[in-house]
């Protein structure tokens, strides 16, 4: 037996002319393809698994393809370093130097570096998998279009990091205290593009975390070493003389194309959507499905 609409009839009597509003659902078989898509569901633990290797494959395969432009990578750093400089804001030098005559405190900088980049990320990714499904696809979302438009950054502004710099005197503290802490430095060097520094990812992942974390928890101690976990980054990043600050400032531009993106698409921000998709109202786009006739009785 097929299918049959559901109407409500509602009468409103008025002197002059008595109206019927009719208000029609369609069955939940004529969804479209696209209120599907958008409206929160349970994520599959394969399916996930397996779009984060092949999105982080496909991401470190198309940044390290980028040219190694370094005669225009090292004339972008050089400019804004000048930028930096007529701000006043030019300080990561100083940063540097001060960080790095303390041997235990570079090293750990140097390991953070290398590893919470990832281990953080993932670590998030899964905490939302698990205890907020419902805000799952949107979040991830929010952290794919940070990472795609960092991809254009690359290739348009190739830019060398302030350890790669003529003349400056950065310190690389990977080289100087021989220490596995990037592989952009040292042995590891040939595997990634030198110079892909803006925008900083780093700051555009762990702000991500950071404000997740922070709408998501209820815990005030988690929500706190949220807004400090990418703090600490932007330290780190400029101590190990990896990043301008200017480079963070090109992560979170990023970060915020992706929450347009994932806004525009889901009709809300993550953590407004519904804990767990079986609790989820009408989503937005579905209300496309509601058909309203006015019909006027003479």
């Amino acid at each position: 037996m097929g299918e049959s609409s559901v109407k409500t009839l509602e009468t409103r009597t008025d002197v002059s002319s008595p109206t019927v509003v009719e208000t029609e659902t369609r069955p939940v078989s004529e969804r479209t393809l696209l209120s599907r898509l958008r409206a929160p569901r349970r994520p599959r633990i394969w399916f996930e698994v397996l779009l984060i290797a092949i999105s982080y494959w496909t991401y470190s395969l198309i940044r390290n393809a980028v040219p190694e432009q370094k005669t225009a990578a090292l004339a972008n750093a050089d400019w804004i370093w000048s930028v930096e400089r007529t701000l006043g804001i030019a300080v990561e030098q100083s940063v540097n130097h001060t960080i790095n005559s303390v041997t235990w405190l570079i090293v750990g900088m140097n390991y953070y570096y290398a590893t919470l980049h990832f281990v953080v990320t993932i670590g998030v990714l899964v905490w939302i998998y698990r205890f907020h499904p419902g805000r799952y696809a949107a979040t991830r979302m929010v952290l794919f279009a940070t990472t795609g438009v960092a991809l254009v950054g690359y290739y348009c502004y190739p830019l060398a990091p302030p350890r790669l710099m003529n003349g400056q005197h950065f310190i690389d503290t990977v080289l100087v205290h021989h220490t596995w802490g990037s592989m952009a430095s040292g042995n590891l060097k040939q595997m990634s593009n030198q110079y892909a520094a803006m925008p900083s990812m780093h700051i555009g992942w762990s702000l991500w975390c950071g404000l997740t974390i922070f709408a998501v928890a209820s815990a005030p101690w988690a929500r706190i070493l949220g807004l400090l976990y990418p703090t600490a980054t932007l330290v780190v990043i400029v101590a190990t003389a990896n990043h301008f600050w200017l480079d963070a400032v090109g992560g979170m531009i990023c970060l915020a194309f992706g929450y347009t993106v994932s806004r525009s698409w889901y009709g809300s921000f993550a953590h407004r959507l519904p804990r767990h998709p079986e609790h989820a109202g009408p989503h937005p786009a579905s209300e496309l499905l509601n058909r309203v006739r006015v019909r006027s009785r003479a």
